[in-house]
């Protein structure tokens, strides 16, 4: 074992340029996530991740090449066929998708699937499109508690999403509802990677306000991951924020519901001062994606880089010698690009410790998984039979 404690922090959907060979067949060349927010921003204040080489990896406005000998920085290519949560996050796990979840962006979901939903939880059902979450309640939302129907949508994942108002319909039922389109969602021609419950309250469209009692409803993953090796090992497998939610659970030793991306750092500052484990610590920050791509808000995504920035900063400062800090994310979400829809890019890898004394620039990697396959070798594991992913040799050769 080289390092004890590893930390995988996922910057959701903050992608660092198009793919050359795959952006094409998803229409995302040109989308640049990281470096179109900076040029929207006229330049980014971050010097946490400018210390830490994120300039080596495209030119982001506001930063500059720096010695950083701490810290190794990489791009990751994305093997798997998608630009979603799931297939990146799985991924970065050692599963390679083949096969893309299903969207229904474009075209709301078949009519069959909705009158089944209806049919079986005995509410009717409005909606049915892509919209934002927050948008639609205010729409339908007063309609909704006037009818007790459920609200449902989508948007550029793979993902049912029903909304109710917890006074008219209660949240035990709505988490049964989801249930009952989860079972129906399995049906391969549906194959939607996540339905999602989100309750809401308020007494009009003024007043509606979504709760913090989301509940995902998953997938499992389609074979052995990383976290499972862990976990079979005796290795600690703590998540922060939805990554239970992403994996089903499956691997998972504990998990933390978090309120915000800053509570997900607070939450993740706090481990890292004082949280004796052995094995990975795995955390999503959603409102990169959630609050800023998919709304399409370049100048509050590029505040929120600034606050993570900051946020950082401070967890570093209580590192340990023999900790590992891996930053990355999970796809791109160009708010400067067209539609609402993820941007197939590739994803930045920063990897800090301050036991590092020859960190710099390493060559791009074919695929998210070597991110898993390093943390198994770090701790004399081996990938099952299933997994993909190679050892980023530079990470663990400097601490022997």
């Amino acid at each position: 074992m080289k390092f004890k404690r590893i930390f995988v922090i996922v910057t959701d959907s903050l992608g660092i340029g198009h793919d050359d060979e795959k952006a094409g067949a998803f229409s995302d060349l040109g989308a640049n996530t990281f470096a179109h927010i900076s040029e929207k921003n006229d330049g980014l204040n971050i010097p946490c991740l400018n210390s830490l080489g994120i300039a080596d990896l495209d030119e982001i406005k506001g930063t500059d090449v720096v010695s950083h000998p701490h810290s190794y920085s990489m791009r990751l290519h994305e093997a798997s066929n998608g630009k979603d949560t799931m297939t990146g996050h799985w991924e970065m796990m050692g599963i390679l998708t083949s096969s893309p979840f299903m969207t229904f962006t474009d075209t709301g979901f078949p009519k069959e699937l909705i009158l089944e939903l209806e049919k079986r939880t005995g509410r009717k059902v409005i909606g049915n499109r892509a919209a934002s979450g927050t948008q639609i309640i205010q729409e339908l939302g007063e309609q909704q508690c006037k009818e007790g129907s459920l609200i449902v949508y989508t948007s550029a994942d793979s993902v049912l999403q029903i909304a109710a108002n917890t006074a008219y319909i209660p949240l035990e039922e709505l988490y049964r509802d989801c249930q009952i389109a989860r079972e129906l969602c399995l049906d391969p021609k549906y194959r939607v990677g996540r339905v999602i419950a989100r309750p809401y309250i308020g007494s009009d469209a003024s007043s509606f306000k979504r709760t913090s009692d989301r509940k995902d409803y998953a997938l499992s993953p389609t074979g052995k991951t990383a976290m499972d090796v862990l976990k079979e090992n005796g290795y600690m497998t703590s998540c922060v924020g939805k990554i239970n939610d992403i994996f089903n659970g499956q691997g998972v030793s504990k998990t933390v519901h978090t309120t915000s991306d800053q509570n997900g750092m607070e939450i993740t500052t706090e481990y890292v001062k004082s949280d004796d484990f052995e094995g990975l610590c795995f955390v999503n920050l959603v409102e990169f994606d959630s609050e800023y791509g998919h709304r399409r808000n370049p100048l509050g995504y590029g505040k929120h880089i600034e606050d993570f920035d900051r946020w950082l900063a401070n967890m570093l400062k209580h590192v340990r010698d023999d900790d590992l800090v891996m930053i990355t994310a999970d796809h791109g979400n160009d708010p400067t690009w067209k539609g609402t829809d993820h941007t197939r890019e590739l994803v930045p890898l920063i990897c800090y410790s301050p036991s590092f004394k020859k960190g710099r620039k390493l060559a791009d990697r074919t695929s998210f998984a070597d991110i898993g396959e390093t943390v198994l070798v770090n701790f004399g594991l081996k990938k099952a039979d299933n997994m993909i992913g190679n050892l980023i040799e530079e990470l663990l050769d400097e601490k022997d």
